[in-house]
């Protein structure tokens, strides 16, 4: 009777065991698909992720094409893209999500370059208010020679605080992004001299202007490379991040089982948090197919 109590017992613990392995086995094989298994039709189901995409990433496909693309998968907006495209968008009942300003080389961190960052991203807030976007990009812009890092930090904060006041007037949103700048093997895979490439300093920066109106770009790929520990991250930052990107790690290339990042975890990460605003995908496409690309991260992120 012992025996036949413990040959049953033991028989329970390893179907347990093996139903646990199947369920891990899965949710790995999902983390990283491989491109043999990316499903052509998939179009998102659950949208518990508002996804978007950075539409320069898919250059040279058409903008107009790769927007009808977008809608076809099911995603919710476009940026990165020219502005004259931005009635099409609309047209097909997607959102804008970010709107451009100045560029991420000639920043703030220098006062010579004040006057044109605050033209470009007033007339980005003005035109986000009038549309009813909600969110502009920023950035620090690249390190100079003779310029320490105090001074360049305050000259960044300097500048940000001359248009927060219409930005908070018009209830949009900057977005600082956080850049890598230890790739150096593609000028938008990585920006060596970008001061803004430490995340936790970038919120030290937020925190100090203290404005509902200037939060975080967490880029999941540029975090991954400078800083890691990427959902400890967005769980301990979560009051200060207003928008995300992703790519896979490394190469900047697609959410699939070459690179390192288990997207499905970290989108599950961002859920708990309760953001509600947009992901935005920003790999660099490498497989032939480049929908196909779009419909496997749409589905891996569709969490």
């Amino acid at each position: 009777m012992m025996k036949s109590t413990r040959r049953s017992a033991l028989k329970t613990a390893a179907g347990s065991i093996a139903a646990a392995g199947m369920v891990a086995t899965s949710a790995t094989s999902l983390a990283q698909t491989p491109k043999k298994k990316a499903n052509p039709k998939y179009r998102i189901k659950k949208g518990r992720i508002k996804q978007s995409i950075m539409g320069w990433t898919f250059n040279p496909m058409p903008t107009p094409e790769l927007a009808k693309l977008c809608k076809e998968v099911g995603l919710a907006a476009m940026e990165g893209i020219s502005r004259k495209h931005y009635p099409l968008v609309k047209e097909l009942g997607m959102d804008v999500s970010l709107v451009g300003s100045h560029g991420f080389k000639k920043g703030p961190v220098n006062p010579a370059n004040h006057a044109e960052c605050v033209a470009k991203l007033t007339e980005a807030i003005e035109l986000c208010a009038d549309a009813g976007y909600k969110r502009v990009i920023t950035f620090t812009g690249m390190k100079e020679k003779g310029i320490p890092d105090d001074v360049a930090e305050q000259n960044c904060i300097n500048l940000w605080k001359k248009v927060l006041p219409l930005a908070e007037k018009k209830k949009i949103t900057l977005c600082l992004e956080h850049l890598n700048s230890r790739d150096d093997s593609h000028p938008m895979k990585g920006h060596p001299g970008y001061f803004g490439d430490d995340v936790d300093h970038c919120v030290k920066m937020i925190n100090k202007i203290g404005s509902p109106s200037f939060k975080l770009l967490f880029d999941v790929y540029h975090v991954q490379i400078m800083n890691g520990d990427v959902i400890r991250r967005i769980r301990k930052y979560k009051d200060v991040i207003g928008h995300y990107h992703t790519a896979g790690n490394p190469g900047r290339a697609e959410l699939d089982d070459t690179q390192e990042i288990n997207y499905p975890a970290v989108m599950r990460a961002i859920l708990e948090t309760g953001y509600d605003g947009y992901v935005a995908q920003e790999f660099i496409p490498t497989w032939d197919d480049k929908a196909l690309a779009l419909r496997h991260a749409a589905e891996i992120c569709d969490v």
